[in-house]
């Protein structure tokens, strides 16, 4: 006959099942928090590290120095106090905070060969690469309808873009975008991630992070497609519609060298909208197989490191007064 366990026994056992079941807990938080992610970038390319570390090192040091002179120029040169180049300038400010959340830890890992990221750290590249892009999609926007108002709608120009709507509308744009990218920040960090911190990837993303949850992220997904929607869309949608318009006033110029004249204000603008959005939007609208790991990594690079390089190039060489500006400035030093 076996004998009944006692009533402290089972105080006992339970007490130790308690503490067993605490101490899971506690080691899945501290796998998940505590060890952070591995970002492998290019770690598949291993013989050519020190060339990858001497490439986007010398890409960096191009991204900081052509849109500092862009943002210098549109401050000093008074010939450029106008709209269209305080948008610029709030776009090279971007774009220097753009690569200055992901090149700096790529260049890291390229020298030490080692990508480990804290989950802090993860946390809060992904929400700075967001936040920044996001607020870039929206003042895109912006300079299309300054652009637009300066072709098709000339005389009234100066009273429509006046100081204080572009103010309102560059502060408009962080003051929108700052809390939604903290709640989409929120939402994917606060996921299980307990299979494999491996990201394949040269910094924090969404749509790799999500890869990583063991849980269900279907609502994390339709935040995330919401927010493309509403800050990459929408933006993208009535940047269309203006060139549409100014495309139609251009046509009704009469002469063609008046057209190419009024076109070549524009053209800059054009070719960074087509080179940001265009990489972005095949980036997080494709359906994404298992296989497209290493494509997706390489379009990553059009839109954070190759449109900010590219930035300046085509606004000094597309832009005749940014030309002439920075003539100035460099004789003057």
């Amino acid at each position: 006959m076996v004998d009944r366990p006692s009533a402290s026994s089972k105080s006992l056992l339970f007490g130790l099942l308690c503490i067993g079941k605490m101490s899971q807990r506690k080691g899945l938080e501290n796998h998940t928090v505590g060890s952070g992610f591995i970002l492998l970038g290019f770690s598949d390319h291993s013989s050519l590290q020190g060339l990858c570390f001497a490439a986007f090192l010398v890409i960096y040091l191009v991204v900081l120095t052509g849109n500092s002179l862009i943002a210098l120029i549109t401050v000093v040169d008074s010939s450029l106090h106008s709209p269209m180049y305080f948008f610029l300038r709030n776009l090279s400010f971007l774009e220097v905070c753009y690569t200055s959340v992901t090149l700096p830890k790529m260049l890291v890992g390229f020298l030490m060969e080692d990508g480990r990221i804290s989950f802090l750290g993860c946390a809060a590249q992904l929400y700075f690469l967001v936040l920044l892009g996001s607020i870039e999609s929206l003042l895109l926007a912006a300079m299309a309808y300054d652009r637009y108002t300066a072709i098709c709608d000339p005389l009234r120009y100066t009273l429509i873009m006046s100081r204080g709507l572009c103010i309102r509308l560059v502060v408009g744009s962080w003051i929108a975008v700052v809390p939604v990218q903290v709640g989409q920040t929120y939402q994917v960090f606060t996921l299980p991630f307990c299979a494999s911190h491996d990201l394949h990837h040269f910094f924090c993303d969404v749509p790799p992070l999500l890869e990583l949850a063991c849980a269900d992220t279907f609502w994390h997904r339709v935040m995330l497609y919401t927010i493309i929607l509403v800050f990459a869309i929408l933006p993208f949608s009535l940047i269309v519609i203006s060139y549409i318009q100014i495309i139609r006033a251009i046509l009704k110029i009469p002469s063609a060298l008046g057209r190419h004249k009024t076109f070549s204000t524009c053209s800059s603008h054009l070719g960074v909208v087509t080179l940001f959005y265009g990489s972005a939007t095949v980036t997080y609208l494709k359906q994404r197989p298992r296989d497209s790991v290493d494509a997706d990594k390489y379009l990553a690079l059009l839109y954070t490191v190759v449109t900010p390089m590219f930035n300046p190039v085509i606004y000094s060489l597309r832009n005749k007064e940014v030309r002439i500006a920075l003539k100035r400035l460099l004789q003057t030093k």
